[in-house]
């Protein structure tokens, strides 16, 4: 506690600016690490570039005060941890990517078909056979952030479906969903 009482209100202010500056570089180097896996190599190349000469910044000047103020190596330790978090809630939000949906179904299986392709999406079925009796899988290749539509139109027709999704490398052709009215904060920016 005796450190903590010791520190003046302008190092509360450098510890803030550190873990900003943490955060920020942390996001962003989770972010660039997600591009490279999805193939994006110039937005890779900028989030790198940005994420490094933030780290540069910050790391020449916490190794410089570190031992006279020991507090800034925690506050910078928790910046880095923070900002894995904030990283990966970004990404989520912006949901890069396709994913494959596989959907595996005893019923109703070409009316979830036929909504899956009303609302704009190609889907490929096959017969099979599981545990129960006969079934059909149902292929869809979809937006990330796409997919929680689609689940739960499907589960609102079959809610013993069972689905499963797993990462596109890469993608030939991909049908773009009919575009539903906005909901929400974005439907503000619509209104005329």
């Amino acid at each position: 506690m005796e450190i903590l009482y010791s520190v003046q209100s302008t190092d509360w202010l450098y510890a803030g600016l550190v873990f900003l500056a943490r955060l920020t570089d942390v996001s962003l180097g989770t972010l660039r690490t997600i591009a490279i896996v999805h193939g994006r190599t110039f937005m890779s190349f900028w989030l790198g570039f940005v994420e490094s000469a933030i780290w540069l910044a910050v790391v020449s000047t916490i190794v410089q005060t570190v031992h006279q103020q020991p507090l800034l190596g925690i506050i910078y330790a928790f910046g880095f941890a923070s900002g894995n978090l904030v990283g990966i809630k970004i990404e989520q939000f912006i949901a890069m990517g396709h994913l494959i949906l596989r959907i595996i179904t005893r019923n109703n299986s070409e009316e979830i078909a036929s909504k899956i392709r009303q609302r704009g999406h190609g889907v490929t079925t096959f017969a099979g056979e599981g545990k129960s009796g006969p079934v059909t899988e149902l292929y869809v290749v979809c937006r990330r952030r796409d997919l929680k539509r689609l689940l739960s139109m499907v589960l609102a027709l079959d809610s013993e479906a069972f689905y499963v999704t797993e990462q596109a490398g890469s993608v030939s052709n991909v049908y773009r969903p009919i575009m539903q009215p906005s909901t929400g904060w974005r439907a503000i920016l619509k209104k005329k």
